[in-house]
């Protein structure tokens, strides 16, 4: 079991990050915030796929002043990500945003800094100091690494506010360079008790963005740090969630919908196990009961192989087996295995 480092709770609108809570899956809206209606749309495909919390990119008034009407139409917490206006942090708060991401590499005045920071406190509302890489402040003095630039510059920003008796603090340090945003991170952790949010910045398209984002992401939790986490990806956002809940299911971190074990396939197998096994992921979708399905494509080493798996099937010439927890329970034509295994799976949702 993985023993996670130790934060400060707090909350965002009904979320709670740090602590003993769960890791929370975050996710950030691909619309025009001003785009009302789309915006609102979206962030309900996102609450259906399991996102915990949204962000929306601030870039004018027009969008600080959206929120209030998104807000009514939604049932997660909303997080404004703000650049370079101050302004836009204030608008937000007065719209009711449930959080902030300031950019300090942006936001440099102390005293725009001080007004924004009164003003969440006294509504109780959290700021994550989100410190990116590419957007860094100009170095006061020279530094070994990137990351231990990016290190220092959160640490200012964390005594700044601590400064202003405020204390609802999450941070982040992301990098696109996978190493260092790995060594910023493990830096950071031992400097202070807030909740950190995880995440590889401009991944890329899906196929080599989740391989960053896992790799980086899944040692740091592996670690014990982490209490937010989002997959960047240049997809549509659904795909973050997904991809989110998968690294986390891979730690056993969280449980959230079916977990789906198939064979790679090899000259050994009599069957198109690649296409079966996407016609079972198919038909996974819209279940979310925690459950192991198991596609595998030889009927003698299938259910040993996958004997974690709560059902699954086992292929061999022409037939294969049905089976729970290792234990054959038939043997069934081929034509006949998917429609088998969705009746059993469905009888299995179906008795709790």
């Amino acid at each position: 079991m993985i023993a996670r480092r130790p934060s400060k709770p707090i909350r965002v609108g009904t979320v709670t990050i740090g602590g003993n809570s769960p890791i929370v899956v975050q996710s950030m809206t691909k619309t025009d915030t001003r785009n009302i209606p789309a915006t609102i749309r979206q962030i309900k495909e996102l609450t259906d796929c399991g996102c915990e919390l949204v962000r929306l990119a601030i870039p004018d008034l027009e969008a600080a002043n959206a929120i209030s009407s998104i807000k009514q139409n939604v049932s997660i917490p909303i997080i404004a990500d703000i650049h370079f206006d101050h302004r836009l942090a204030l608008a937000a708060l007065d719209a009711g945003a449930n959080g902030l991401r300031l950019n300090p590499g942006n936001i440099r005045d102390p005293e725009q800094v001080t007004k924004v920071v009164r003003a969440a406190r006294e509504r109780e509302v959290p700021i994550r100091i989100g410190i990116n890489a590419g957007s860094l402040p100009p170095a006061a003095k020279p530094y070994p690494s990137i990351s231990a630039h990016m290190v220092e510059v959160a640490l200012d920003q964390v005594r700044f506010l601590e400064s202003l008796d405020f204390d609802l603090i999450k941070v982040s340090l992301k990098a696109f360079n996978v190493p260092m945003t790995i060594e910023a991170y493990r830096a950071i952790a031992k400097k202070i008790p807030y909740p950190l949010h995880l995440g590889i910045t401009e991944s890329g398209l899906p196929k080599a963005g989740i391989a960053r984002s896992a790799v980086g992401i899944g040692i740091l939790l592996y670690e014990g740090i982490g209490d937010t986490i989002r997959v960047s990806l240049s997809a549509h956002p659904c795909e973050e969630v997904n991809a989110a809940y998968e690294i986390l299911k891979s730690l056993e971190l969280r449980q959230h919908g079916p977990v789906l074990i198939s064979c790679p396939s090899c000259g050994r197998a009599e069957v198109d196990i690649i296409s079966l096994a996407r016609s079972v992921d198919k038909n996974l979708r819209g279940i979310s009961k925690p459950i192991k399905v198991a596609v595998m494509g030889c009927v003698v080493n299938g259910p040993g192989e996958a004997k974690d798996a709560d059902i699954g099937i086992a292929c061999g010439k022409g037939k294969g087996a049905l089976f729970k927890k290792g234990k054959v329970i038939s043997t069934l034509p081929e034509k006949e295995l998917l429609d088998a295994l969705m009746r059993e799976l469905k009888s299995l949702c179906s008795s709790d």
